[in-house]
């Protein structure tokens, strides 16, 4: 295993298994063609042809389309088609999250092929020279990746919330940062990857941030989706990035990006351009990092 097979694995997809959603002639997401054919039960909302779904209802504005949208997922869940409902709402959208034409519940949004937004903070001290990095175990009842490894803070970015309090809500809920602590993050960038996962397809951007923190800091989760936090150097937790899966996927992309600017990863790495261009890949497209054609492993949830 290596670094880039984590990239890769974060943006494998089969582009002939999908068509395009289109929303005011965009493309704001992509559908199995199987889940397409459920979206002829709502005439009134979809329009379905050969290779294509469109959005109706282009002249009925952004709450309309909410709330059709809205009721259809809840439909589709009362039939078993889509797992659950979540209770947040994200952004239909095929460019920033301000221009989005309506939104959809959050767990939905897979299904759709809709970009969804995060927020990944690295929690990090510096002892002299040495990092050390906080990181989180998930706590064995989540729906998703149960006790994986996971960032200090990681979280979904729900529209109609700004980034700097999304980030100082998830900082408290799940490492128990206050916010005049959290408001020290830096931004550093975002990434991005096309996952294809059972539910359908992941194309998502993680803005990410860096925040050092006193040594005497510990972290403490309030929200239960952390059962417990380690401090571990750097260089411990490149090696478990770079040797397994005990990363949640998306996180291993955070971290690899974190050891690339803090010179872990530096230069004369043989992967080191292929890293840096794998991490921030145009979303739907039909390319994949590392190869054109990169290989596929079983989706996962």
């Amino acid at each position: 295993m290596s670094y880039m097979d984590h990239v890769k694995a974060c943006n494998a997809w089969d582009p002939n298994q999908f068509q395009p959603l289109r929303a005011d002639r965009k493309v704001v997401g992509m559908l199995r063609h199987g889940f397409a054919e459920h979206l002829r039960r709502w005439p009134e909302v979809f329009q379905v042809a050969d290779g294509a779904v469109t959005l109706a209802l282009e002249s009925a504005g952004f709450a309309a389309r909410s709330a059709a949208l809205h009721q259809v997922v809840e439909e589709l869940v009362a039939a078993g088609t889509v797992s659950h409902t979540h209770g947040e709402n994200y952004p239909v959208t095929a460019d920033a999250r301000d221009q989005a034409v309506c939104v959809i519940d959050r767990a939905a949004a897979p299904y759709f092929g809709i970009r969804a937004f995060g927020q990944h903070l690295n929690g990090f001290v510096r002892r002299g020279r040495e990092i050390k990095m906080w990181i989180g175990r998930r706590a064995a009842d989540r729906r998703l990746f149960p006790s994986r490894l996971d960032n200090m803070v990681a979280g979904g970015l729900p529209y109609g919330i700004s980034l700097s309090k999304n980030l100082e809500k998830e900082c408290m809920e799940e490492a128990g940062i206050a916010s005049d602590l959290a408001c020290r993050a830096v931004p550093v960038g975002a990434l991005t990857y096309m996952r294809e996962t059972v539910k359908g397809l992941k194309p998502d951007v993680l803005y990410c941030y860096d925040l050092e923190l006193p040594a005497d800091f510990v972290p403490r989760c309030t929200d239960g989706e952390v059962e417990e936090f380690y401090l571990w150097p750097l260089e411990e937790v490149a090696e478990i990035v770079r040797r397994s899966d005990e990363f949640k996927p998306n996180c291993n992309l955070v971290v690899i990006d974190f050891l690339i600017r803090h010179g872990v990863i530096a230069p004369d790495y043989p992967e080191y351009l292929d890293l840096i261009q794998g991490l921030h890949p145009p979303l739907q497209q039909g390319t994949r990092p590392g190869s054109a054609q990169a290989s596929q492993p079983a989706p996962s949830p």
